[in-house]
């Protein structure tokens, strides 16, 4: 099982005080290796978030990183600051 901990990041107007945490429990699948060696890794919790590699550390790395990158919202992948009355949560893999 691979644990993500929630922290609160405040955009103006937010009501909640920063360092507020809490903690988000996810589910790591990991296939047998196929015919090639691939072992295929995936959240349950989350569509989208899958990766491979030729280990099963290696996959569980990869699948971290595409986690990271499904939960990231688009504007701040673009470098762009969040509209106002927007709060988003930022994931820090434990």
């Amino acid at each position: 099982m691979g644990e993500m901990r929630l922290r609160r990041r405040i955009v103006k107007g937010g009501r909640y005080p920063v360092g507020m945490a809490a903690s988000v429990d996810f589910t790591i699948a990991f296939k047998e290796p196929d015919e090639k060696g691939w072992i295929v890794a995936r959240v349950l919790e989350v569509p989208g978030a899958l990766s491979q590699g030729r280990t099963r550390e290696e996959a569980r790395e990869n699948v971290l990183d595409a986690l990271r990158t499904v939960l990231t919202p688009d504007e701040e992948l673009a470098g762009q600051k969040p509209a106002a009355g927007v709060e988003h949560l930022r994931f820090v893999a434990a």
